[in-house]
């Protein structure tokens, strides 16, 4: 998945409008865009969304974003989304592989009530937005086989540590938030699953956003959380491989399939050798995906 757009769990227009975003994934958000005694109301018309949604041939990944596991919310939104057999749970504010792997049994015995296929729904957990879950990144590895990617977030974590801001006046993010990032990329490797970059809020400054797209493809990032439909078509571009990424990287494959057994190997001037060839082959990889 590229691009994933939030879209708010109590509105229907913006749902609608999410499906026609040419997103990879929309996120039915059940948390911070929803206010407390609208909640219920929420959940029922996300569950509705996603009942006349999922039978369409050609849909986005439907990822619920419910409430966070100290809320004591957790239960009704997955009572309420489960049955309408949900791509994936996104679970904010997690803390390590212990939440994820508590929330994988609450799906677990829901799938089972609702009939569905055991293991059908993944998890994403955003994983940042406390300080103790940057001391928990490295559980995440092996926690739950539904584990489908990691994602993080700059500004439920700059609450909880009571900091100013989480941007410099340039635009990039200070220290704390860097770290943060860099960490996600790690623990998703570590994982091995997909890292998701988190969103970046100033909507309209398109040329910051593109430039933050950029540098999160150069480090890793599979993808990036957008909060608007117009983030999602330079989201979609920048982070699919390019056809001269993708030509190259098949020329790499070819080479050192054809010279089996040969740890370094020049092509064009450069000398390449395995971590080149495991970059190559996830570019080609990537682009597989986005053609099913």
């Amino acid at each position: 998945m590229r691009s994933l757009l939030f879209v708010p769990g109590d509105s229907p227009r913006k749902q609608q409008k999410g499906l026609d975003s040419g997103a990879d994934a929309l996120i039915l958000d059940l948390e911070d865009s929803v206010a407390l005694d609208a909640k219920p109301q929420a959940r029922e018309i996300t569950r509705a969304f996603l009942e006349a949604t999922r039978a369409l041939p050609r849909r986005p990944r439907l990822i619920v974003r419910i409430n966070a596991l100290s809320t004591g919310l957790t239960e009704a939104d997955l009572d309420a989304v489960m049955p309408g057999a949900p791509d994936a749970i996104m679970l904010p504010k997690s803390e390590g592989g212990t939440d994820v792997s508590h929330l994988a049994a609450k799906i677990a015995v829901r799938e089972a009530e609702s009939d569905l296929p055991d293991g059908a729904t993944k998890i994403i957990p955003i994983a940042t937005e406390t300080g103790k879950g940057i001391f928990c990144l490295g559980s995440y590895a092996g926690a739950t086989h539904r584990l489908a990617g990691l994602t993080w977030g700059a500004e439920d974590l700059s609450a909880d540590l009571g900091a100013e801001t989480n941007r410099l006046e340039s635009g990039t993010y200070t220290d704390p938030y860097r770290l943060a990032r860099s960490l996600t990329l790690f623990a998703a490797a570590a994982a091995q699953v997909d890292a998701i970059d988190t969103v970046f809020t100033a909507f309209r400054d398109a040329e910051a956003f593109r430039t933050e797209c950029l540098a999160a493809r150069r480090d890793g990032f599979a993808g990036k959380m957008a909060i608007h439909p117009d983030q999602v078509a330079p989201i979609n571009e920048i982070f699919a491989p390019s056809p001269e990424a993708l030509a190259r990287a098949e020329a790499i494959i070819a080479l050192f399939d054809a010279n089996p057994g040969v740890g370094v190997i020049g092509l064009d001037g450069e000398m390449l050798d395995r971590p080149h060839l495991i970059r190559a082959k996830r570019v080609k990889a990537r682009a597989q995906k986005l053609a099913e």
